[in-house]
C-alpha cells in the first residue's frame, strides 16, 4: 500500500473515531440533562413518584396537590436551574475564548457582580422581575466585561492581570451593592440568597423574559461558532483570514453578557459554573466551538440542576442555597487549574 494512501486511511479512521467519541459525549450530556430534570421535579420536601408526575401533567383543571406542586414550585425551579446552568457555562466558554484566558469566567472577571449590582439597584426601586430586570442585569454585566476587556487591551495587561482586574472589580461592585442595601434595608431581605446564588425565588415573571434572551443569544452564538474559533487564533491570524476582530469581539462579549446577565436576574451570583464546565468539556471532548458551546449548554444545565437538587434534599428539612454547593466544588477546581495551568496561560 502506498504511503500516501495509508496516511489518508489513518486520518479518516481518526476522524471516524473522533466523531463516534463526540456522539457518545452528546448522548451522556443529554442523559444527564434528562435525569437531573426528572430528579429535580420528583425530589423535594414532598416527594413525587412517576405516577404522581403523570397525574399532575394530565390534571387539566389543576385541582390535585401534585399538580400545584409541579407547576408552581418544581417546574419553574427546574427550568430556572437548567437555563442558568446552560447560560453561565456557554458564557464562560465564550469569555475564555475571547480573552484567550482559560481562567476567565463570568464570576471571576466581575461580570456576575456587575449584573448583580444592577439587579440590586433595580430591586431598590421596586423592579423585581420582567424585561426591565433582565435588561439592567445585561447592562451591568456588559459594562463590567467591556471595562475589563478593553482596559486590558489598552494597557497591555497580561492574562493574569486580567484576572486580578476582575477580582478588584468584584470587590468594588460588591461594596457598592452593600452600600445600596445599607440605605435601602428592604433589599437586604433578598441580598443573602442573591449573593450566594439560589433558585428558591424563581418565578415565571423572572423566568420568561430571561429564557427568551438566553435562547436567542445561544442561537446566535451557535451560528457564529466558526468565527469564534478564528478569533481564538489571535488578532493577527484572524485578521489575515478576513475577520473583523474588533467587531466580532464586541459581538461575542455582548452575547456572553446577555447570557450571564439573564442568569443573574433569575438566580443571583452563582459562581464557578462558567469556569468548571467549559474546562471539563474541553478535556473530555473538544475545543471546537461547534461542539464546545452546545456541550457546555447541556452539561451546564444538567450539572447546576443536580447541584440544586442536592442542595434541596441532602440536609432536609434544611435547604442550602445552591451557590454553596457550587463554591465547594468550584473553589478547589479553580486552585487546581491555577497551579497546573500556570495562571491560565496554557492552551488546551
Amino acid at each position: 500500500m502506498p504511503a500516501g494512501e495509508k496516511h489518508i486511511r489513518g486520518y479518516m479512521k481518526h476522524l471516524q473515531k473522533n466523531k463516534t467519541k463526540i456522539q457518545g459525549i452528546y448522548a451522556i450530556a443529554v442523559s444527564l440533562l434528562i435525569v437531573s430534570a426528572l430528579l429535580g421535579i420528583l425530589l423535594g420536601a414532598t416527594r413525587m413518584s412517576l405516577s404522581d408526575l403523570i397525574k399532575a401533567i394530565t390534571d387539566t383543571e389543576g385541582k390535585l396537590p401534585e399538580s400545584k406542586i409541579l407547576w408552581y414550585v418544581r417546574f419553574p425551579r427546574v427550568m430556572a436551574s437548567l437555563l442558568c446552568g446552560a447560560a453561565l457555562a456557554v458564557s464562560g466558554a465564550v469569555i475564555q475564548c475571547v480573552l484567550a484566558n482559560r481562567l476567565a469566567s463570568p464570576s471571576i472577571i466581575g461580570v456576575n457582580s456587575g449584573a448583580g449590582l444592577a439587579v440590586t439597584i433595580c430591586t431598590a426601586f421596586g423592579i423585581v422581575g420582567g424585561w426591565k430586570l433582565s435588561l439592567f442585569a445585561f447592562l451591568g454585566a456588559f459594562f463590567t466585561v467591556m471595562l475589563v476587556s478593553f482596559g486590558a487591551k489598552k494597557w497591555g495587561a497580561s492574562r493574569g492581570t486580567v484576572i486580578l482586574m476582575g477580582v478588584a472589580l468584584n470587590a468594588l461592585l460588591g461594596a457598592i451593592s452593600d452600600t445600596v442595601i445599607t440605605f435601602v434595608p428592604e433589599v437586604s431581605m433578598m441580598s443573602n440568597d442573591f449573593k450566594v446564588g439560589d433558585f428558591s425565588s424563581a418565578t415565571y415573571t423572572k423566568l420568561i423574559p430571561a429564557a427568551v434572551i438566553i435562547f436567542a443569544s445561544m442561537l446566535v452564538l451557535f451560528t457564529l461558532s466558526q468565527e469564534l474559533d478564528v478569533l481564538t487564533l489571535g488578532d493577527e491570524n484572524a485578521k489575515g483570514l478576513g475577520l473583523n476582530t474588533d467587531m466580532m469581539r464586541v459581538i461575542f462579549l455582548i452575547l456572553a453578557t446577555l447570557l450571564a446577565g439573564s442568569a443573574v436576574s433569575i438566580a443571583g451570583l452563582l459562581s464557578f459554573v462558567g469556569l468548571l464546565v467549559p474546562h471539563a468539556v474541553r478535556r473530555v471532548a473538544t475545543a471546537q466551538s461547534k461542539h464546545l458551546l452546545p456541550l457546555c449548554a447541556l452539561f451546564g444545565a444538567g450539572f447546576v440542576t443536580l447541584c440544586d437538587t442536592l442542595a434541596r434534599t441532602a440536609f432536609a428539612p434544611y435547604e442550602l442555597p445552591v451557590g454553596i454547593i457550587m463554591a465547594f466544588l468550584g473553589a478547589p477546581f479553580f486552585i487546581f487549574i491555577l497551579i497546573k495551568g500556570k495562571g491560565g496561560h496554557s492552551r488546551d
